[in-house]
């Protein structure tokens, strides 16, 4: 039995991913520019610095990096206060809780959106911890951000088990050793074969956890 629950929080707790399509959509349009797969590709499940990087040359724009990323947030303000939980997930959480076992957040959002959205759905209590990848300057995809948070935790990273929408965070957790629920979102359907390849075990809806 896992000893961790690391858990991810946009597009696996929250139905928060069409905000940042929308985001992005908007930004391009600002400039003339449409909306792509290699533009999504670039900026999807990454780092907000890293995102700002990929889109300044990727659209060889002349803001810096920082304004970029202040215009993004200009565009997102508010929709956090707004955004859903997903089917079955505060039932499991206050399952996992009922049951004693420990949970942290991990999660690649903005530290400002998450509480936000943390707050607006009265989440925050269920974790005894919220890490940023953007603080650690490391993407999910990165072994090293799991090793991290099992460290910090005392928990031996084959201990630990990982719900998280993004293949490429899958593949980072998995690398480090720990046990993957890959969790299905719209957003990214066309990965949902390669993530039931990938992880220990797959779930489109939190539901499919509860008493189980």
């Amino acid at each position: 039995m896992s000893k961790l629950l690391l858990l991810d929080m946009d597009g696996t707790l929250i139905d928060s991913n069409g905000i940042w399509k929308d985001v992005d959509v908007r930004f391009l349009e600002r400039r003339g520019i449409e909306y792509s797969k290699a533009y999504y590709e670039g900026v999807a499940h990454t780092i907000f610095p890293l995102a700002a990087k990929f889109t300044k040359e990727f659209c060889s724009l002349e803001e810096s990096c920082e304004e970029i990323m202040q215009e993004w947030m200009e565009l997102a303000k508010g929709l956090y206060s707004t955004v859903s939980i997903k089917a079955g997930v505060r039932e499991y959480l206050q399952q996992c809780r009922t049951e004693g076992k420990r949970m942290a957040l991990v999660t690649s959002s903005v530290p400002e959106h998450c509480y936000t959205a943390m707050q607006h759905l009265a989440l925050t209590d269920y974790f005894e911890s919220i890490t940023f990848a953007q603080e650690l300057g490391l993407e999910k995809k990165d072994p090293a951000i799991w090793l991290a948070v099992a460290e910090q935790h005392s928990v031996a990273p084959e201990d630990c088990t990982v719900f998280d929408d993004s293949l490429s965070a899958c593949k980072g957790a998995k690398n480090a050793g720990m046990r993957i629920i890959g969790v299905y979102d719209s957003f990214f359907a066309a990965d949902e074969e390669a993530m039931r390849s990938l992880c220990d075990e797959y779930i489109r809806s939190f539901e499919e956890l509860l008493n189980a």
